[in-house]
């Protein structure tokens, strides 16, 4: 098929819902699709088989588009919906692939082109609303409540990455097509030297440390603070252990690195800032415990799947974020406080602990549920569901 995608984020960044776009057009194209993705302004080229990408006109003075919903996403999308509109004059499609806020846009093709439209949701969008802080009105809420509503019931395929968002879908149009497709393993078979293991640990001065490592963003809803307040609780019985957090830029790090000051544990506690992805399995062998300490969302982080994977041990939150996706037979599931993950990043630190144990099942499970593997044969089915919910429309 000939696919028109749209999507209204920086492409590529290591992130969130770019790394999902990432992985959803690369795939596509080794399936044989061509695909004409349509993005922002924003981000570092890739080139991959079968795959097009055209970028909306930039605006003066804007450089970056930050996480989740942003007024300077106004006017990005609507040059991106000129940007859409202009390939539709030059092109004929087969179907349009629109992701996050985008669906709108797709809805409204759907009914002026009479294209299949595939919704890629990514995340319910009036709870963005209350992940970021971004407003309390209820009447904004309510309209956008209304609008992703709208989005679903016109659309022929919803492809949702957790199995929350199917139910936000189900409960929305019970008789709507749906299908979960979780993120894949990052690193799958990704072997590290072990001379750049130990270069790292002397840069971050971790030999003979255990470290407990953080990756990800510092947005308020991943609980970075929480962790942060959880050390002085396991250097108590582990002193000699460092906890190695990887992200945040340095507006969002200073807060967190004057909260360990004031908690007394700064040297216990360091900072890398953001990191390219291709470094990420490296952090991970240096590390002995992975931890997520996300405290609200429903949306599974993409990094839990390369987590899984990584042979070690996890602590995260006992939250629907997590628990969708992890059981006690996989990971030490923490209250989200910071004496809960204290606790559980001590249980784990113990010598007695169930690590080895819970890193063996899991990286098992991530291979089995979450391998690009199978990732391909969820998306192969997508577009076969596709054909055929548009051939009944």
């Amino acid at each position: 098929m000939k696919i028109l995608m749209v999507a209204p984020e920086p492409f590529f960044e290591p992130r969130g819902t770019p790394l999902s776009v990432y992985h959803r057009v690369k795939t596509l194209g080794e399936l044989g699709h061509e695909v004409h993705l349509v993005t922002y302004p924003f981000g570092e080229p890739v080139d991959l088989p079968g795959v097009r990408t055209f970028r909306s006109p930039r605006i003066p003075f804007l450089r970056r588009v930050k996480v989740g919903p942003s007024w300077a996403k106004i006017p990005l999308d609507l040059l991106l919906f000129l940007r859409v509109l202009a390939r539709l004059g030059r092109e004929r499609y087969d179907c349009i692939h629109t992701h996050e806020e985008a669906s709108l846009l797709g809805a409204l093709l759907r009914r002026l082109f009479r294209l299949p439209h595939v919704y890629d949701m990514h995340s319910s969008l009036p709870q963005q609303f209350e992940n970021f802080a971004f407003t309390n009105s209820r009447a904004i809420i309510r309209v956008w409540t209304a609008m992703e509503s709208w989005a679903v019931k016109a659309s022929d395929l919803v492809v949702c990455i957790c199995p929350s968002l199917a139910d936000v879908v189900k409960a929305i149009d019970r008789e709507r097509p749906v299908l979960t497709i979780e993120n894949p393993i990052l690193f799958e078979g990704h072997v590290v030297p072990e001379a750049t293991v130990a270069a790292l640990r002397r840069r971050f001065a971790l030999e003979g440390r255990r470290v407990v490592l953080y990756t990800g963003t510092f947005e308020a809803y991943q609980g970075v603070d929480l962790l942060v307040r959880s050390v002085p609780r396991v250097l108590e019985t582990a002193p000699g252990v460092r906890f190695l957090l990887v992200g945040g830029d340095d507006r969002q790090i200073a807060p967190m690195r004057e909260l360990a000051r004031e908690l007394g544990v700064l040297d216990a506690v360091v900072f890398t800032g953001q990191r390219p992805l291709g470094e990420m399995p490296v952090y991970f062998e240096v590390a002995d415990i992975l931890v997520s300490p996300r405290i609200t969302g429903t949306n599974t982080p993409l990094k839990i799947y390369s987590y899984l994977a990584s042979g070690r041990p996890i602590v995260a939150t006992r939250i629907l974020a997590h628990t969708q996706v992890l059981t006690g037979e996989v990971a030490v599931l923490a209250e989200p406080t910071a004496e809960g993950l204290a606790d559980g990043i001590r249980r784990l630190l113990a010598s007695d602990g169930p690590g080895a144990a819970l890193a063996k099942q899991a990286r098992a499970f991530a291979e089995t549920r979450f391998s690009h593997a199978a990732y391909r044969e969820k998306v192969e089915r997508a577009y076969a569901r596709l054909a055929t919910a548009a051939a009944r429309a």
